[in-house]
């Protein structure tokens, strides 16, 4: 298209064409155009300069494209009549211009989903006419002075607006209390997974025309104000994944409401109240996490046009009673880790409309519904880990859609089904039940096919007897020996004992679960190998993302380590610890579900070319191992030795806060001081000489590993490097540089972020390597403690700040 020889043309439109290349300049010479639209499409680049100077456009639209650069500075100088700026779906960053302001006759910013970063301009209140803007998926934050939305208070002035969406952005901000200032025209606010943090500002109440408001998953607190009763147009609420505390009342006046989402809060009195059962327009409800204790309301089956009830993960009783056939239109019901007893009702099987049922880690007895079996658009059952009997019942085999089934850990009894769904289901479906038989790939014995012999029923009432009366012998006997041994042996609890304790105390999930969970252990999910297994990124049925260390049952000791592991990790709990999620065990197979870090272990940064820690990304990340340390050596009763400090064993969060992981050799040590010896060796370069040579371990071998790891942390040198041998090792290249030659020690990435105070952070970082030559001395008597170590570097912290603030 020729663009110079249209100067009266209107429109320029090519949205979902396949246009590819760069937006042509010579669209600016258009002089009477009035839109633009090439929305969705394969434009590379950066916007031209030029297109902000025309000054007839009234819309700009750009979305869904792959245009890159910055938004310039003058953007809106020129562009008086621009009502619409649609650049969402693109990767523009640099910061929103304050002279955005300038185009007066704004009425929707359409920017999400690129990578702007800085913080919100607050010259966005001087669009008056603003009525929808969109500033979610980016890199925003809050006012670096204040930490609070401040942009929010000045949208004040915008008279007709409507939608405010800024989530999905690092905001790590609070929401102020005027936002109740708001138009009263505001119907959507959507601020969900922006690390707002903070009290909920009570001025919401007085959005009187809100209809959405979504605020999930941030780092809210504290209570639920009483204005939110005010919002009686309110007709979805997102608040999941919070920790604040919900009195569920304050919602039983809304009439409109059709979406409920709480998860993950705390629900003040733990019950469902009455009232709930009389908002009819629900259409969805989770409350899943809430601390919930109680039986469910009658009413709560008054609620027939629900679509979706998830009440996982509570501690509710009570039994699921017939009138649950009442939610017909049921396509998700989720009663999956509480305490829900009795039979399943058959009348369960007239909700027809049901995809996806989970009822597992229940008290469910009795026999599986036969009525299931006409649930045909059923996807997803799950009754595992309940103590459901019988058989499977063969109507099973008509649920053509189901794709997922599990009723392990059940007392199930009889022959699995083979036909429909039972042809694409394994052996995980099935394990631990009580006498189930059918075809071997389910890993289970065959089904006899002789009829079962009666015998008189004289003769077995005779044997029954005896047999009662032997065995209530046996049972006694056995029972005063035990008494007997247990206060013999009071107080005397063995390591055994600990381990098989912390083993069955600790929440468990099913090998089913985590085998979907890691798409089968798929390559692509492999985040990294160790001495014992692999682990693998994972994502559990609820959504979050977990990492999943799978031990290798071939390698000898990997399922010690595992125990080991149960026992260190279940135990103890500190914000540099990795956390243990929960465990699954079998004689096969044991695996731990972790929390997963995002930013990978601090070995991936330390010995990648993408990667620049500067000097207080690296100092704080080892003040956060020490923590660990000195809450492993000091901080309980019983002294733990990790045994293996080393980059690779130290993980980071999505916020760079380190977590010491992988407990699998370590040491229970009766006190700080307390010795004791090994044969498992740690990672060679690493270890403390007196634990190589004897295998003696103690508390100081821990401070070894880690001034080892100092010293690579800021030489980028791995103390197994080529360049070391018998005649040099990391410790000795570092100490023959100290003090006067340090710089031809330090990692060269690291100088380049030096700036003028450079002189005063070598001296700084001079220091810690005193700490780290300090840790490692050969005479473990000699080395530092932790809380020595852990004093030091939160001092050299202090000094080093005033020269380092442009890094924070």
């Amino acid at each position: 298209m020729n663009f110079v020889k249209l100067h009266t043309f209107l429109l320029v439109y090519h949205m979902n064409n396949f246009v590819v290349g760069v937006v042509p300049k010579e669209i600016s010479k258009l002089s009477n155009i009035q839109q633009i639209n090439f929305g969705f499409n394969k434009l590379t680049g950066s916007i031209p300069v030029d297109v902000f100077n025309i000054s007839t456009l009234i819309s700009i639209t750009l979305s869904g494209n792959h245009l890159s650069g910055n938004l310039p500075s003058t953007m809106c100088y020129n562009l008086p009549n621009l009502a619409g700026l649609y650049l969402g779906k693109n990767i523009i960053g640099g910061v929103i211009p304050n002279s955005i302001a300038n185009c007066s006759n704004l009425q929707v910013i359409e920017l999400s989903e690129n990578v702007f970063q800085g913080s919100f301009p607050k010259s966005l209140g001087d669009l008056s006419l603003l009525k929808d803007l969109d500033l979610s998926n980016n890199n925003l934050s809050s006012d670096p002075s204040s930490f609070t939305l401040d942009f929010i208070t000045s949208l004040a002035n915008c008279k007709y607006l409507s939608v405010i969406e800024f989530g999905n952005n690092p905001l790590y901000g609070v929401i102020p209390d005027s936002i109740g200032n708001l138009s009263s025209t505001v119907e959507g606010i959507y601020g969900e997974t922006g690390k707002l943090r903070g009290d909920f500002p009570s001025g919401i109440g007085n959005l009187s025309c809100l209809n959405t408001l979504d605020l999930a998953d941030n780092q809210l607190s504290g209570l639920l104000p009483s204005s939110m009763k005010n919002l009686l147009n309110l007709q979805r609420l997102y608040l999941g994944g919070n920790n604040m505390s919900i009195s569920l009342e304050l919602f039983c006046a809304f009439k409109n409401l059709g979406l409920l989402g709480l998860e993950e809060n705390y629900i003040i009195g733990g019950a469902i109240p009455d009232c709930l059962g009389n908002i009819t327009s629900m259409r969805v409800l989770y409350l899943s996490s809430n601390g919930l204790n109680s039986s469910l309301p009658v009413s709560l089956w008054n609620l027939k046009d629900l679509l979706m009830l998830v009440l996982s993960s509570n501690s509710l009783t009570g039994s699921l009673p017939p009138e649950i056939n009442n939610l017909k239109r049921l396509t998700l019901l989720d009663f999956s880790s509480n305490h829900f007893s009795g039979d399943i009702p058959r009348t369960i099987g007239d909700l027809e409309n049901l995809q996806n049922l989970y009822l597992a880690h229940n008290q469910l007895e009795g026999h599986i519904p036969e009525a299931i079996g006409s649930m045909l658009s059923l996807e997803q059952l799950d009754l595992s880990y309940n103590f459901l009997s019988g058989s499977l019942p063969l109507s099973l085999e008509k649920l053509q859609d189901l794709t997922f089934f599990n009723v392990s850990f059940n007392n199930l009894r009889g022959k699995i089904p083979s036909q429909g769904p039972f042809i694409n289901f394994t052996a995980e479906s099935f394990i631990s039940n009580q006498a189930l038989c059918g075809a071997s790939r389910f890993h289970v014995p065959p089904c006899s096919n002789r009829p079962t012999q009666h015998r008189p029923s004289g003769i077995n009432k005779h044997k029954i007897l005896i047999i009662l009366v032997v065995t209530i012998s046996i049972v006694g006997t056995a029972c005063l020996v035990f008494v007997y041994l247990k206060y013999k042996n009071k107080g005397k609890t063995t390591i055994d004992d600990q381990e098989s304790f912390s083993l069955f105390t600790h929440k468990r999930i099913s090998y089913y679960e985590l085998l979907q969970a890691t798409n089968r252990y798929n390559q692509d999910n492999l985040l990294g190998t160790g001495s014992f297994g692999s682990v693998y990124k994972g994502v559990l049925k609820d959504g979050s993302v977990v990492a999943v260390k799978v031990f290798n049952s071939q390698l000898e000791g990997s399922f010690k380590s595992f125990d080991k592991e149960c026992e260190v990790l279940c135990n103890l709990r500190h914000r540099n610890l990795t956390k243990v999620i929960c465990s699954c065990s079998n004689p096969d197979f044991k695996a731990l579900v972790l929390d997963y870090m995002p930013n990978g272990s601090l070995h991936s940064w330390l010995h990648s070319n993408k990667c620049i820690l500067n000097v207080m990304q690296r100092l704080d990340i080892l003040i956060d191992v020490a923590c660990a340390l000195q809450y492993l050596h000091v901080g309980n009763l019983t002294s733990v030795a990790h045994c293996d400090v080393k980059p690779s064993n130290v993980l980071l969060d999505e916020e760079m806060v380190a977590h010491i992981s992988d407990f699998g050799i370590s040491k229970l040590l009766g006190g700080e001081d307390n010795i004791t010896y090994t044969k498992t060796l740690a990672t060679f370069c690493y270890i403390a000489p007196e634990y190589a040579s004897e295998g003696l371990i103690s508390t100081s071998c821990d401070i070894y590993s880690f001034g080892i790891m100092i010293m690579e942390i800021f030489t980028r040198k791995s103390p197994s490097d080529e360049m070391f041998g018998e005649n040099l090792s990391l410790k000795s290249w570092v100490q023959r540089c100290m003090p006067d030659k340090l710089t031809a020690v330090i990692d060269v990435d690291l100088l380049s972020t030096f700036n003028q105070h450079s002189h005063e952070i070598l001296a700084n970082i001079l220091s810690i390597m005193d700490v780290a030559l300090a840790c490692t001395r050969v005479s473990p008597r000699e080395r530092s403690n932790i809380e020595e170590v852990l004093a030091s570097l939160n001092k050299i912290k202090l000094q080093l700040l005033p020269y380092t603030n442009e890094w924070h």
